[in-house]
């Protein structure tokens, strides 16, 4: 990282390539039956999809009539599904059903899932590509069986699959060099490797229970979510300032963090060499939460830094200090004593705290200039105090990002728009132009949209039946999913019409190179 003072370089221990990564459903858990690695790939299980590729299979636009979305209610059925072809009744659901039944989950994928706009964003043109032929997938099934190494020409082969095994959850990993499916047929398994993903990063809000006071583990709340809002601002700027990245989608994790996914071309392109420098760029907090000083940052600061500090000294004063108090015990107090460069000053402000049991955080953090202005120190440097204070503000604040996420290209993500197995929530993107307003509280659960497209049909029932011109909607529509679906939409669009520049014009490479 060109701003921090970095420890010794540890060994490059990350130059192999493993078969799959950690899991935390697989954990403790006996490996499965199939591949070397515990997990089952495509070929283990036999799983054919789509078979011969019929023309019409190929070309499609938005405007056909498909049953991506199905338009209005369906006649109830058993809602079964057999070898790899779509339900085609709707599939009811029990008075009081769970989202993780998977009823529930299968009439997602039937009625809301976008896996059209899914295909265009991965695929990168409305004609199907090796983009979207040579992804990896991987699916968890509802009794933990993960399958890897899938893969699908078209949306539709990939929509039929979905309803046939009907996942808990999905993820999507990296374009390889050739079809995944066919990675045991080939003489050099060297000639099998990944050679585009999509740069990501992951903020989740466990790494920042040393900090919140309000929850802690899976738990969330308003207050600690501005936590993630912090992060979103200061990694989004940087990507778009420092390195000229502009197809950037934050997707809610479904719980308790969001995901930053970028499209542009450049990025999907960077081997893991870039991906590791990248990500030690953006990575400022070390240490676990028992170490001391985890902000150590070179002076002066890197322009990033003072654009970070400058997005998040008012989420300081008001997310942190006045909402989490994070010094309201001794404890606590203490560690931030440790990070104060004055030992006359800090002996000052533990007699003045300890006399006044309860002093609110704000007020403790007052303290500390009001004291130093009092002369309580001959031998302070105010500009030491300064950078101190500077660098307490970062701990507190600034992004604490997963960077192994983001440093490999075999990396697996979940995919957007699925449903969090503990939440039954979806993992919507979030509208950055409304980051401050989005509420990870009131994000529909899949029961919830379910419930929603009944009341709907209930509602338009009658005017149906009295104007037999009513214009049909599809199912997303009729739901709270609806502006999610619909941003998605135009971010892929976007994406989408500059991918035809990019195959037109090379990169004028204005943007910060490594």
């Amino acid at each position: 990282m060109p701003h921090s003072i970095s420890p010794a370089a540890s060994p490059a221990a990350d130059s192999f390539l493993p078969d799959a990564p950690f899991d935390p459903l697989l954990e403790d858990k006996e490996p499965q039956k199939g591949s070397e690695d515990g997990t089952i790939t495509a070929a283990d299980e036999e799983i054919q999809i789509g078979g011969t590729i019929k023309p019409e299979d190929l070309f499609f636009t938005d405007d056909e009539d498909d049953e991506e979305f199905p338009m209005s209610s369906a006649p109830s059925g058993e809602g079964k599904v057999e070898g790899s072809s779509p339900p085609t009744v709707s599939v009811p659901l029990a008075p009081v059903a769970k989202y993780t039944d998977p009823e529930v989950m299968l009439a997602f994928y039937q009625r809301l899932f976008p896996f059209r706009p899914l295909f265009q964003w991965l695929n990168h043109s409305m004609k199907p590509s090796n983009d979207f032929a040579h992804r990896e997938f991987a699916f968890t099934l509802a009794n933990e069986a993960y399958l890897r190494y899938l893969s699908f020409p078209t949306s539709d082969l990939l929509r039929k699959d979905v309803l046939r095994l009907n996942p808990a959850r999905f993820e999507i990993g990296p374009v390889y060099s050739t079809n995944p499916r066919d990675r045991k047929t080939l003489r050099k398994a060297s000639t099998f490797r990944p050679v585009a993903k999509e740069l990501v990063f992951d903020i989740d809000l466990t790494d920042y229970d040393d900090i919140r006071t309000c929850c802690d583990k899976a738990n969330i709340c308003h207050k600690c979510w501005n936590f993630v809002t912090m992060a979103v601002k200061v990694v989004d700027a940087a990507l778009r300032e420092d390195f000229g990245f502009e197809h950037i989608m934050w997707v809610y994790s479904g719980r308790r963090g969001a995901h930053a996914w970028i499209s542009d071309k450049k990025a999907r392109e960077m081997d893991d060499n870039k991906r590791r420098a990248l990500a030690g760029y953006l990575e400022v907090i070390k240490g676990g939460s028992q170490s001391g000083k985890k902000v150590n940052v070179k002076r002066p600061l890197h322009p990033h830094l003072v654009r970070s500090l400058d997005i998040l000294k008012d989420h300081f004063q008001k997310d942190v200090l006045e909402d989490q108090d994070p010094w309201a015990t001794q404890e606590k107090t203490e560690h931030l004593l440790q990070l104060l460069p004055d030992k006359p000053l800090n002996d000052a402000l533990r007699k003045k705290w300890d006399s006044a049991p309860g002093r609110s955080s704000s007020s403790k953090w007052a303290d500390i200039d009001t004291l130093a202005k009092a002369g309580v120190s001959r031998t302070l440097d105010s500009k030491a105090l300064l950078e101190a204070k500077k660098d307490i503000i970062l701990e507190y604040t600034y992004p604490r990002l997963d960077v192994e996420v983001s440093k490999k290209l075999i990396h697996l993500l979940k995919s957007p728009f699925v449903i969090h197995p503990k939440t039954g929530r979806v993992c919507v993107p979030i509208d950055t132009k409304r980051l401050d307003k989005f509420d990870p509280l009131s994000v529909p659960t899949v029961t919830e949209l379910l419930g929603e497209i009944d009341e709907w049909d209930a509602a338009k029932r009658k005017d149906e039946e009295m104007d037999s011109d009513v214009k049909k909607m599809q199912d997303y529509e009729k739901t709270s999913l609806r502006p999610y679906v619909e941003y998605f939409k135009s971010y892929v669009a976007d994406l989408l019409r500059d991918e035809r520049g990019v195959k037109r014009e090379r990169d004028d490479g204005n943007a910060m190179e490594f």
